[in-house]
This record gives structure tokens, sequence and C-alpha cells, in this order.
């Protein structure tokens, strides 16, 4: 196995970002890239990646909804969030894996902050959610709003396919890139952000850079 596979046995591990900064893909990277090297991985996505995850979800993103007041938004994610953790995240810790988090707390921070809601009081509510349970390392992909929203096609919510937050206008993004540049000040574990832009390969390369930096290998 590999020296960063080994260093990251049993370490919590999560990419977010604003919209189209690629976190997906990047974790998918990171996922095969660990695998190869013989590590036990768990991928998670949040919100979702339970059957109560996925519903709530469902609510969360589906512009079909009726409007949602920001603190319910907010207690709606750290409901699947609880899920989650007690669900995947923290056995699969326990069995030794290294587990790759699509998004969590520092997205509720960035988007449901943008919204209005206390920054201070999404870490409080969301520090009950996850029983204390902060990653490891929290790798923010940092990318303008708009070239964010450009890449996948659904600049300022015109796409039909857009879901409730991508909907939301461009002033609204940038407010959330903003959140998330913010993060490293107040949120409970480490962050570190990786500029997203350029080919995927060369951002993968960035992911891994700061990986090493913070766990050795």
């Amino acid at each position: 196995m590999g020296n960063l596979a080994e260093n990251l046995a049993g370490k919590f591990i999560v990419l977010d970002g604003p919209d189209g900064s690629g976190k997906t893909t990047q974790l998918r990277f990171l996922a095969e890239h660990l695998e190869a090297q013989g590590a036990a991985v768990e991928r998670v996505r949040d919100p979702g990646g339970t059957d109560v995850g996925d519903k709530i979800r469902q609510i969360l993103l589906d512009r079909g909804t009726s409007a949602l007041a920001p603190l319910c938004e907010t207690m709606l994610f750290m409901a699947s969030r609880a899920q989650l953790v007690a669900e995947r995240i923290r056995p699969a810790l326990a069995a030794g894996k290294v587990v790759l988090c699509d998004r969590f707390i520092s997205a509720t921070a960035a988007y449901q902050g943008a919204s209005g809601v206390d920054a201070g009081k999404i870490l409080a509510v969301g520090d009950v959610a996850v029983g204390s349970l902060w990653p490891d390392l929290t790798v923010v992909l940092d990318l303008p709003a708009g070239a964010g929203l450009e890449r996948v096609g659904r600049r300022n919510g015109q796409a039909d396919d857009a879901d409730r937050m991508e909907s939301r206008p461009l002033a609204y993004h940038d407010a959330v890139r903003q959140n998330f540049a913010a993060l490293a000040g107040r949120y409970p574990g480490p962050v570190v952000c990786v500029p997203a832009d350029g080919d995927e390969g060369a951002v993968f390369e960035r992911v891994l850079g700061e990986l090493a930096r913070a766990f050795g290998g």
C-alpha cells in the first residue's frame, strides 16, 4: 500500500466547493487513486448516502418543492447528515477505511450562510448533528461562481434541470464562494482551498499535493 493510502486509513476527508467546481469528479479521481494503492475507501455524498438521506435530498433539491425557510433548509441538511454519520461514516472509520465525502457541514455554512443563517449557529447545530465528528481535512475547490455555473450550463439557473440551489441568481453563488473562502478561520476542522481552474488532471495534482502536505506520502 502506498504511503498516502496508509496514512489516510481511518481518516475522514471532504471535498467541497461552489457549483461547477468539479468536486465530484475530483473525489472519484481520489477514490480510484487510493484504491489503486490498496486503500479501503468509503465514498459518500451529502445530502443523501442513506435511504433516509436520499429522501431528504429530493426535498432539498427539487425545484417543485415550495419555498423553504433558510433555517428549515439548514435543519433538513443536518438531519440527512446525522443519518449519514451514524449509518455509514462512523462504521467505516471504525473499520479503518478512508472516508471520502462529497460535501459536508462546510456546504451548509456556505450555502445557507448565503441565505442569511448565522455561520456560528450552523456550526453549533452541525456539531450536535454529527456528534462532534469533523473531517480530518476539508478540501475546498475554488472557482468563480460564474465560471462554475457556465461549466454545468446553468448560469443564472437557465437550464431546465437546474436544482433549487443552482437556479438561484449569480449574486447568491458569489456569496457562497466568499463563504467557502472564509471557512478556514472559523471551521472546527482544517480547511485548504485549491484553485479549480484548468484541466481536471492539473486540479487533481493540486488536491494530491494538499493531502501529501497534510498527511505525508
